[in-house]
């Protein structure tokens, strides 16, 4: 059915038509599923068809785009019958379209890619613009995982903490942990940086043993304090918290090895031309081993 108006608390999922987008359908259909929401499969412009060499960029007819969508809903549908899926072929910029839906949604589901010599060295356009402006939760399916991904299930949710402000994300870690009956891997990474005050002569004195440790018991805090509240209210969820010294970017990648979803709070950036990830967000975004799921907060930025 057609979206005259969208319904608020769903799921939406952005489709081109091409294989990564079916991937992050058939995640958003898992998703919708798990919430008992309806499903509202989008698309907008650029249109993407993936001729030769590579994809090529161009205005659809209005036929087109709607047997885009169809197809979509029908794949959806013989996946969970029963699901209530809306269409909206839409005649707008894609990144625009699904930015506006956030609003909403409980969820917008993205697929991408990797671009140039090296898989996923650079997403693509639309997937960053979303990332950086989505209002709500953003699922960012990689379509460079590898075909076993979807296969295995490690029943593991992964929560990066950098501080405080990033309860939001926090909270919708444990609600999809209960949703998916899955542990939830708590990870909050630091590092001591030393720097020599303005004006003095550089020191090659380090931090003394009792520095670090110190910092490191109150740095084992930061996660305690985020999690206490939301350990109680969900009983059911099985949560191990990790500190753990290093860089944080690094850290989450390689133990995304072993979830089915990282979350981490969407931290943006005011640059003179737009708003910018932080680069945790970008390493997750490129390198991560499963789907991202990122969480607007306190420190997110102005949709």
């Amino acid at each position: 059915m057609d979206a005259h108006g969208s319904p608020h608390g769903h799921v939406v999922v952005g489709v081109d038509g091409s294989p990564q987008a079916e991937r992050a359908l058939d995640q958003a259909v898992g998703e919708a599923r798990r919430r008992g929401v309806p499903l509202e499969i989008v698309h907008g412009l650029p249109w993407v068809r993936h001729l030769g060499t590579g994809p090529q960029y161009a205005v659809p007819s209005p036929g087109d785009a709607r047997d885009l969508v169809e197809s979509a809903a029908a794949r959806a549908v013989r996946s969970v019958p029963g699901l209530e899926v809306l269409v909206s072929p839409v005649a707008e910029d894609a990144a625009a379209l699904l930015v506006r839906l956030s609003r909403d949604a409980a969820l917008t589901v993205i697929g991408t890619r990797g671009f140039g010599g090296f898989a996923g060295l650079m997403l693509g356009s639309v997937s960053l613009r979303v990332a950086a402006h989505a209002a709500g939760p953003l699922l960012v399916v990689r379509g460079d995982l590898p075909p076993e991904h979807n296969r295995l299930r490690h029943d593991t949710v992964l929560l990066g903490i950098a501080d405080a402000t990033d309860a939001d994300a926090a909270a919708f870690a444990f609600e999809e942990a209960g949703a998916r009956n899955a542990k939830l891997t708590v990870l909050h990474a630091w590092t001591y940086r030393h720097f020599t005050p303005p004006g003095e002569p550089l020191r090659h004195t380090g931090p003394t043993r009792e520095d670090i440790a110190a910092l490191a018991r109150s740095e084992a805090d930061v996660p305690e304090r985020v999690v206490a509240a939301l350990r109680e209210k969900y009983p059911q969820v099985r949560t191990h918290v990790r500190t753990v010294r290093g860089g944080a970017a690094s850290m989450l990648v390689e133990a995304s090895r072993a979830a089915d979803v990282v979350v981490a709070a969407a931290h943006r950036r005011q640059s003179p031309l737009a708003l910018r990830l932080g680069p945790v967000d970008h390493a997750l975004l490129h390198h991560a081993h499963c789907p991202v799921a990122l969480v607007p907060g306190l420190s997110g930025g102005a949709p």
